[in-house]
């Protein structure tokens, strides 16, 4: 899933990109009304995917877009922002919903390999009990459960970790490859204080986690220093950061082996804007990160201006091919959204 040089994604992505630009105009009134009043035509020519036009996310906060019939709409799902601007609404056809678990698996067999590992969720199993509508962190956490088996949920009911839960998982998977899912501010809370306190072995772990870095900064910890304090004091050392979106679902950005940069998978890329001029930003100079996905068919979410700033670090010369990039952080003024950054942080200082 991480295998096109840049000029082959460019060759790959852009039909399916400007067809599915055309599908959503044809099916979503909206955004047609969008385009056509920024004086873009239908069957308009784009030379490179930085041409595709974007819609701001947060457009999904504010309007109903979607490109398929009410009585095709097999689920909703709605983001976690947290300030009184409304929740994103994303609405997925059977379709859609397929296509999106089986990307997101693709993608994660890079790291995890095809098996299903015994599985480590740091969350509560009361965060998946709406199957049909529920929020983010709850899609993140179900659509992850996919991917492992034996699952063990480290938080009780009453959202405090449940210490014998996460040793009786040890006990039973802790000699071989086991998989642990979270988000980013509640495993650092919840995993590593807990398993720093009791002494615990992590070692043979494959962490997956996402979101949350807001809270960590404000106690100075970093993605580097999450990485050696999880290496040193636990000795889990398999450790995959990724950037993704319920905007978005099913389209992830992983984090490479070396730890320093995130990568498109084949089916999505990824331009950092001027936010001044809107160009496309080179190597090294910070903007605003626009995600491109052919994935989105039942909404017009393929391509999106995010509220999040970031940077280019290289094209076609880090661990995977293609454009790789760092999240700097959000947007001055703009909302705290991050599926952990919504958690309740009671016990924080515990």
């Amino acid at each position: 899933m991480f295998s096109l040089s840049q000029a082959e994604r460019e060759a790959t992505l852009l039909p399916r990109l400007a067809e599915l630009t055309a599908h959503h105009r044809a099916g979503c009134p909206g955004y047609d009304r969008i385009l056509s009043a920024l004086g873009i035509e239908s069957g308009a020519r784009y030379d490179r995917i930085a041409d595709l036009p974007w819609l701001p996310v947060r457009m999904f906060k504010t309007h109903e877009l979607k490109s398929v019939p009410d009585d095709e709409v097999f689920k909703t799902l709605t983001s976690s922002g947290t300030t009184g601007s409304g929740a994103s609404r994303i609405y997925l056809d059977k379709a859609a919903a397929a296509a999106q678990t089986r990307q997101l698996g693709a993608t994660l067999q890079t790291v995890l390999g095809p098996a299903r590992l015994p599985m480590l969720m740091i969350d509560t199993i009361g965060i998946v009990k709406n199957r049909r509508s529920f929020s983010a962190r709850g899609a993140g956490v179900l659509g992850m459960a996919n991917f492992g088996r034996k699952h063990v949920y480290v938080l009780d009911e009453n959202d405090q970790p449940d210490v014998e839960a996460l040793k009786g998982f040890l006990d039973r998977h802790g000699d071989e490859p086991f998989l642990i899912f979270g988000f980013t501010f509640m495993v650092w809370l919840y995993l590593y204080e807990v398993a720093r306190e009791h002494g615990l072995d992590l070692s043979n772990g494959i962490l997956v986690h996402s979101g949350g870095w807001k809270k960590l900064a404000d106690r100075a910890v970093d993605n580097t220093e999450f990485r050696r304090r999880f290496r040193e004091d636990t000795g889990l050392h398999q450790i995959h950061n990724y950037y993704g979106m319920i905007e978005q679902i099913g389209t992830v950005f992983l984090e490479g082996p070396s730890g320093d940069s995130l990568y498109c998978p084949d089916f999505a890329d990824v331009v950092i804007r001027d936010p001044e001029t809107w160009q496309e930003q080179p190597v090294g100079k910070p903007g605003v990160i626009e995600v491109v996905s052919t994935l989105p068919s039942s909404y017009p979410g393929h391509v999106l201006l995010t509220e999040d700033l970031g940077v280019y670090n290289g094209i076609d010369d880090g661990d995977w091919p293609g454009k790789h990039f760092s999240v700097l952080g959000r947007l001055p003024k703009a909302e705290a959204r991050g599926c952990s950054d919504t958690f309740s942080t009671q016990g924080a200082s515990r």
